[in-house]
This record gives C-alpha cells, sequence and structure tokens, in this order.
C-alpha cells in the first residue's frame, strides 16, 4: 500500500455512479437518445442500439483488419434482408462498400511503416479483377447508357466487390487456419438461413416480409398457392442457388475433415443446405449439385469414384427426368419442370434471347449496366431491354455489356475454374486442402453453370463466396507450402 494512503477514503463505483458529473451526463445522453428517436423513428433507435457495438467494432479492425474481411462475410448473407424492414430511401448497400473500403483503411493504418504490404495480392486473379472493373467503369461512357444510377447500381455487384474482395483473401487467409474460419462462417449464416426459411412456410412471413410481398415481389414468390422460402436473402432464386451451392461445398469439406465435430457440422450444413433449397422452390438451382458433384468426380481422377458417382448422379436425373415420385409435393412438382424442355418458361426465354439477337447484333458493348431486365424499368420503363426479361446472369451481362463483355466475362470464369482446377488435381500435395479446394472448385461450377438459368452469381451472398473462392483457388499453393 501507498505510503499515506488511507483506503478507507477509496471512493467506491456506486459513489461514482452517484456523482453529479455522472449524473448530468447521463441527462445528456437520455435526452439525446430521445431527440435521435423522435426524428429519425425506428432506424434511430436501431442506430442507438448499434452504436456501443460499431464502437467496439472499430477498436478490433484496427487492431486487427482481418475483422472487417469477417464481418463482410456476416454482411453478406443479411444485409439485403435487412431491407425489407427499413425505409426504402435507405441505401443498405452502400454499407458493404463501406466496410470493405475501412477494411483496406485499417491494414493500410496498420501495416503503414511496413514494406511489401500488397506483395501477398499480386496475383493474375487480382489484375483479371481489375480489368473486369476496368470494362465496367468503360461502360459508364456507353453512348446506349441513358441512366447513370442504374450503373452505380448495379456494377458493384458485377465487378466492384470482386476488386475490393480478391485482394483481401490474398492478404488476410494465408493459412489453412483462416480458410477453416471462412468455412465455417460460411457454414452458421447457410444453417442460419435455411432455419428462417423453414419458419417462413411453416409460420408464415412476419409483417414486413408480409407487406414485401404484397407488392410485385409476391408475383414470383406464391406458385401454385405455396410461398417459396427466400429466407433473409434477396428472393427465393437466391436463397435456392445459394443454400444448393453451400450443400455442395459443405459436403466435400465434410468429406475432408477429420475431427468428428467439424465433419458433423457440415454435414449439417449440406442437409440444411438441400432443405433451403428444396424450399426455396427454385428449379434452376438443383443444377448447382449436379453439376458441383460432377465436376468434383472430375477432380477426384478416380475410376471407381468416377463410375459410382456418375451412376448417383443418373439416378437423381431420372428421378427428376422419367418418374413422378413425389409430385404431390409443391416443391418437386416445382423443381421438376426445369428437367422439361416444353416448359412454358423455358420457351418464354428462348424467345426473348431471339429478340436479344438482333436487338444486340449492333450494339457490342450492349444497353448499359443495369439497364436490362425488369430491374430497369425503375430507371428506363419505356425502353426495350427494360421490356425483356434475361433471366440468365450469362444473358443479362450480354445485353448490358454486350458480346465484348460476355467474352471478357467468360474468359475470366473459365481461367480462372481452369487453372485453379490444374492446381488441385496436379500441384496441391496436402490431401485435406486438395479437398478443400476441390468444394471451392466444385461449388463454383456447379453455381457458372447454374447461372445459365438464373442470375445469381453477381448478388449476394453468392458473389462474395464465388469472388473469395476464386482468390482461395489461385492462392492454393501458398496454403499448401505452409501446409505441408
Amino acid at each position: 500500500m501507498e505510503k499515506g494512503h488511507n483506503q478507507f477514503d477509496t471512493v467506491t463505483g456506486s459513489e461514482k455512479l452517484g456523482s453529479v458529473k455522472f449524473v448530468l451526463l447521463m441527462l445528456l445522453i437520455t435526452a439525446l437518445s430521445i431527440g435521435v428517436i423522435t426524428r429519425m423513428g425506428i432506424e434511430g433507435a436501431m442506430a442507438l442500439i448499434a452504436l456501443p457495438f460499431i464502437l467496439i467494432y472499430f477498436y478490433w479492425l484496427f487492431r486487427n483488419p482481418i475483422t472487417g474481411l469477417w464481418a463482410a462475410f456476416v454482411l453478406d448473407f443479411v444485409l439485403l434482408g435487412i431491407d425489407r424492414y427499413l425505409d426504402t430511401t435507405i441505401q443498405v448497400g452502400l454499407t458493404m462498400d463501406i466496410v470493405l473500403v475501412l477494411t483496406y483503411v485499417a491494414y493500410i493504418i496498420k501495416h503503414f511503416y511496413d514494406r511489401g504490404i500488397w506483395k501477398p495480392a499480386k496475383k493474375d486473379v487480382t489484375l483479371l479483377a481489375a480489368i473486369w472493373l476496368g470494362y465496367s467503369i468503360m461502360e459508364f461512357f456507353n453512348p446506349q447508357a441513358q441512366n447513370h444510377a442504374a450503373w452505380f447500381a448495379a456494377m458493384r455487384g458485377i465487378s466492384l466487390y470482386m476488386m475490393l474482395i480478391i485482394p483481401l483473401v490474398l492478404l488476410f487467409i494465408d493459412n489453412v487456419k483462416k480458410l477453416d474460419t471462412f468455412f465455417t462462417i460460411w457454414g452458421v449464416f447457410s444453417i442460419l438461413a435455411s432455419l428462417k426459411g423453414i419458419v417462413q412456410i411453416v409460420a408464415g412471413p412476419d409483417p414486413w416480409e408480409q407487406q414485401w410481398l404484397s407488392t410485385s415481389a409476391g408475383q414470383t414468390h406464391i406458385i401454385w398457392g405455396q410461398l417459396r422460402a427466400f429466407s433473409f436473402m434477396s428472393d427465393a432464386g437466391q436463397f435456392g442457388a445459394n443454400q444448393a451451392y453451400t450443400a455442395v461445398v459443405a459436403m466435400i469439406v465434410a468429406i475432408a475433415e477429420k475431427g468428428r465435430g467439424r465433419k458433423l457440422f457440415f454435414l449439417l450444413v449440406t442437409g440444411f443446405g438441400l432443405l433451403g433449397m428444396a424450399l426455396s422452390g427454385t428449379r434452376g438451382a438443383v443444377v448447382v449439385p449436379l453439376a458441383g458433384f460432377a465436376y468434383f468426380l472430375i477432380l477426384r481422377k478416380s475410376g471407381a469414384v468416377m463410375i459410382s458417382g456418375m451412376m448417383l448422379l443418373l439416378l437423381v436425373f431420372v428421378f427428376f427426368k422419367y418418374t413422378h415420385i413425389g409430385q404431390g409435393n409443391t416443391f418437386v412438382r416445382r423443381m421438376r419442370t426445369a428437367f422439361n424442355p416444353d416448359d412454358p418458361s423455358l420457351q418464354v426465354r428462348i424467345e426473348n434471347q431471339k429478340k436479344l439477337r438482333v436487338y444486340l447484333a449492333t450494339r457490342p458493348f450492349g444497353g448499359g449496366i443495369g439497364l436490362a431486365g425488369v430491374k430497369a424499368k425503375a430507371y428506363l420503363p419505356d425502353a426495350f431491354l427494360s421490356n425483356i426479361a434475361t433471366d440468365s446472369w450469362y444473358v443479362m451481362i450480354w445485353a448490358e455489356q454486350g458480346i465484348v463483355g460476355l467474352a471478357l466475362h467468360l474468359f475470366i470464369l473459365f481461367y480462372i475454374i481452369i487453372k485453379g482446377s490444374v492446381k488441385i488435381m496436379f500441384r496441391i500435395r496436402d490431401p485435406i486442402l486438395k479437398l478443400k479446394m476441390a468444394a471451392l472448385a466444385s461449388g463454383m461450377m456447379g453455381v457458372m453453370v447454374s447461372s445459365y438459368g438464373n442470375a445469381v452469381l453477381g448478388t449476394m451472398p453468392t458473389s462474395l463466396l464465388i469472388y473469395s473462392s476464386m482468390a482461395l483457388l489461385l492462392n492454393s499453393e501458398k496454403l499448401d507450402i505452409q501446409k505441408t
């Protein structure tokens, strides 16, 4: 004890709480809170509740910048769904932009005096992302583009997030432990997404979701009187495709995991993913596991595994194509239509593509980013492209960025998937890492094939997961060196 210090004179915590300064501070905070809630309503109340967590987040972000990347993956799942509970004038999508940019700021500040801080990000996949972003920026000056607000809203998902996410993944996910954290976050929020979808089907949508369904969204989310689950994602199509994508990745990761706990966890993720796919009623989503697992069999380079796996996939195809088993179930019946070449919806898509082929014959750079399909009605309601449903991701790229943009986009996708596959098949030595990379490649291939029928590749959460997979696939040799 310090000389001259009387322990009985120490001011206790309760006495400090009763001081005049503390009381005045509490009164000031209360008055400000009341003022914020009065002026901003529920948004203001939510902001006040979130404020302490935001301050804690900033502390951890600047102390350990990878926090920003983990936060981006969390927001990736829930951000678009939050919009249903807030005023539509609030641009919740900008939150992702802010989180990613602040992550770069935190990384720069933390490594301000370090040399070569960007060296891990100097990869061909980063260059490809930069080229694709550059092409999207050039589309701003497309003479066919008559509304630049549409360009700003759409190009973020198409190319900006790709440019922001890929370097961060290369910088931060530089060992297998962080790779496992990435898979865990993905799995946890996929389970939560499926649980939310189950609640929507069993208990019905909540009041905010019901209000959303009362708009034009209800036309595509209530089929034959049955609600299609959309969880907390943008729509049922994205929910179904992403859960199918997750199921492919999780199943292969489960094979790779040696620990019983993590193996069971990823098997659980697989089951919930397939259930979410079914509850979404998204026909094109069934293509994801078919194409994904077929590609996994190719990556395994085993004749016996390939034959047995192909037989299983063939049985699934026969089930949907040539039987009527489960036809009484709404979700099975709807997915079965994906295997019907005479389906009216498919015929409409083919006719729309014929119209686009004539229109785009003289427009090699397309009609402008964000200005094709139903979404474009908000910007140019009477334009030709606004009244042609694009449906397919590739058709949308073709309509908005022309044959030049589509060719560049396909080149980037196939360059990454082929080079990543070569690394998996011939260069990665660690068998567990080989399987985990095969999971990412197989899931990516499933999404690429499915994107011919649905515009899912560039929408959250699938988009950020795909962009992260691109970076990890082309950085897999570095992870392998550290592991072995």
